[in-house]
Formats: C-alpha cells, sequence, structure tokens
C-alpha cells in the first residue's frame, strides 16, 4: 500500500496548512501538497498528503472520507501512480509539425 493520498472536492480556500492539521489526527504527515494552477497560483480543489506509515494512512482514508471541510465533502483516496503522457508536457501544437502561421 502507499503512503500518499489523493484529497479531492477541497474548497479553493483551503491550505497546506490547515490540511495537515486535518490529517494529523490520523497520525504523522509527511508532506502535503495543494496543487494549484500555474497561471494564477489559486487552488485547483485537490491535493496530496503523504503519510508517514501505509497504517496511518489507511486510518486517514477511513476517518476523512466523505467529511466535510468548507461546506464540501472531501474525497479521501490512495493516490494512483503518476502516468506519463506522451509529448513531456509540451504545450501547442503537434511537436511533429510546425506551428501555424
Amino acid at each position: 500500500m502507499e503512503t500518499k493520498l489523493y484529497v479531492g472536492n477541497l474548497p479553493y480556500t483551503s491550505t497546506e496548512d490547515e490540511l495537515r492539521s486535518i490529517f494529523t489526527k490520523a497520525g504523522p504527515v509527511k508532506a502535503v501538497t495543494v496543487v494549484r494552477d500555474r497561471d494564477t497560483s489559486r487552488s485547483r480543489g485537490f491535493a496530496f498528503v503523504e503519510m508517514e506509515t501505509d497504517a496511518d494512512a489507511q486510518k486517514a482514508v477511513s476517518m476523512l472520507n466523505g467529511t466535510q471541510l468548507g461546506g464540501r465533502a472531501l474525497t479521501v483516496n490512495i493516490a494512483r501512480p503518476r502516468e506519463e503522457r506522451p509529448g513531456g508536457g509540451q504545450r501547442g501544437p503537434g511537436r511533429d509539425r510546425p506551428p501555424r502561421r
């Protein structure tokens, strides 16, 4: 089992410190990352929380999935491994054709 958790349906005002204090109830927290929009720095409504042990991660899922935060029911589950996407993160026109003029 993994110790990294996905936390979804967050209020856009949620902070790392707020999530750390909530998840500490289930056990020691190694890291908290609220995912933010790269252009506006506004929260995208989800985060990743890394717990110290697998048992703490499972306890956090059991305790916190469906609980209310800011009027929203949190989704807490074990994070899936990040999938490789074709293109290496490049934006814009396809890599195999020149840009439009």
